[in-house]
């Protein structure tokens, strides 16, 4: 019998290309959305499709949960009403969803939730491990009880693990689908001084990662879902340069940033330069460990 699972964020540049390896391995999948049942199919594959979480009530149960949904945290200005939004569309949706689960007649084996390196906030040249210490902003409340809401399952016997993802590369989306075009014009270059770090991944080691948390038993608890190899954003946008044959020579000037996009401006202008040091210690193998093998499977 195929093992079924629920997915939250399936329909997003992670998940997407998530429910299309889960189904090649056999995964029935439920998908939670806002979208019409068509329209999920088109992005995701033939799945099942709900729209609402309270339809999950009292349900039979499924053999695993993957967590993903979350607004864009870089898609529009931090007001206070859209950080409220980011904080709603992670805590509190994890929060039912976790409420729901407990209704199940059977627990999930495992729950999979996502989570981001913003957990640790900026921490400058420091090498980032999962034992770091955040610093207290923002994305680290954010992410902190983002987690500690699907972290509530432990509890019921339900193996968690945490996501904290990085900044994902792929194609046809993320955030390189925005820097692409101003380099292509020969616009593009270092954000700020270039200094802070961007803990990249491509989206197939992301994708790999999910599912190897899914399918180890001995798997739990928080693991950074990033390349190896952590660069800086100088380093980035000259090797993302090479890589489309353009020039870098226009580096937008901090102020300019914090003007433009006032307190969201932190997240291009600091950073993590985190490690995955429990995936390497599990002996988790990166198709794209460089950044350079990575914009080239991206960009080509």
């Amino acid at each position: 019998m195929k093992k079924r699972v629920l997915i939250t964020g399936g329909t997003g540049f992670i998940g997407g290309a998530l429910c299309g390896t889960l189904l090649d391995r056999g995964y029935g999948l439920t998908i939670l959305s806002r979208q019409s049942a068509d329209a999920v199919r088109a992005l995701c594959g033939q799945v099942e499709v709900i729209n609402n979480l309270e339809n999950l009530r009292g349900h039979a149960g499924y053999d695993a949960v993957i967590n993903l949904a979350g607004e864009g945290i870089a898609d529009k200005r931090w007001t206070a009403g859209r950080q409220q939004a980011l904080l709603n569309s992670r805590i509190a949706l994890t929060h039912t969803l976790v409420e729901v689960l407990k209704s199940w007649k059977q627990k999930p084996d495992v729950m999979v939730s996502g989570s981001a390196v913003g957990f640790y906030g900026d921490q400058g040249d420091l090498r980032v491990t999962e034992n770091t210490a955040p610093n207290d902003e923002f994305t680290h409340q954010m992410c902190r009880d983002w987690e500690k809401a699907a972290l509530e399952l432990e509890s019921l016997g339900v193996r968690v693990c945490i996501s904290r993802t990085g900044i994902v590369a792929g194609p046809g989306g993320g955030f390189l689908k925005r820097m692409v075009l101003p380099f292509k014009l020969g616009l593009g270059g270092r954000l700020g001084g270039g200094h802070q770090y961007m803990p990249w991944i491509h989206r197939e080691d992301v994708v790999a990662a999910l599912i190897w948390m899914l399918e180890t038993p001995q798997a739990s608890g928080a693991y950074n879902v990033v390349s190896p190899n952590p660069v800086t954003n100088r380093e980035f946008t000259l090797c993302l340069a090479r890589t489309l044959n353009r020039p870098a020579m226009f580096p937008v000037p901090a102020p300019v940033l914090k003007l433009a996009l006032g307190k969201m401006s932190r997240l291009l202008l600091t950073g993590q330069r985190a490690i995955p040091e429990r995936l390497i210690d599990a002996g988790f193998e990166f198709r794209y460990p460089t950044l350079a093998e990575a914009l080239e499977a991206t960009t080509k």
